[in-house]
């Protein structure tokens, strides 16, 4: 079964950058499983593992236009420090998450800490960077009619309800 829009599709990945430095990896835990064609992984990698089938391993070199966007200098924020769990303890730097409307989080990095506020990058980390996908398939099946209902996966590696 080729993996297409409407599959569940499950994954190892192995990730670097164009220097090779390695930014994240699934091989030493469980695989990523997704509901593929539903904008779950970033739109480059989901190109390049349309049409491959289970057992296929192979490279995906993803433009940064293709990934987390190009960098914009001008994307920063000054948000409350209520806002952070972690407010009394963030430095220039760091790395956080803070909320967004609808529950969910997007990650940010501190400017500045001030007495009230904390200036933040709103780019995600890797904004502005190509990135080199290793990928192994390890299972490709139908979704069934709830998962395409609800958008997300169910079950092993999916979402539980």
């Amino acid at each position: 079964m080729n993996i297409e829009k409407d599959k569940v599709v499950t994954f190892h990945y192995h990730l670097t950058d164009t220097a090779g430095e390695v930014i994240d990896s699934s091989r030493e835990s469980e695989p990523l499983t997704v509901l593929f064609g539903h904008g779950t992984i970033i739109p480059g990698l989901e190109a390049g593992m349309a049409g491959h089938k289970t057992g296929d391993r192979f490279d995906v070199s993803v433009a940064a236009a293709d990934a987390y966007g190009e960098r914009r200098e001008d994307f920063t924020q000054r948000v409350p420090k209520k806002y952070f769990r972690d407010a009394d303890h963030l430095k220039p730097g760091d790395s956080t998450v803070l909320g967004v409307q609808g529950g969910g989080h997007r990650p940010v990095t501190v400017i500045k800490v001030g007495s009230s506020v904390v200036d933040v990058d709103l780019n995600h980390p890797l904004a502005g960077k190509a990135l080199m996908f290793n990928v192994e398939i390890t299972d490709v099946r139908d979704a069934s009619a709830e998962e395409l209902e609800h958008g997300h996966v169910h079950g092993p590696g999916g979402h539980h309800h």
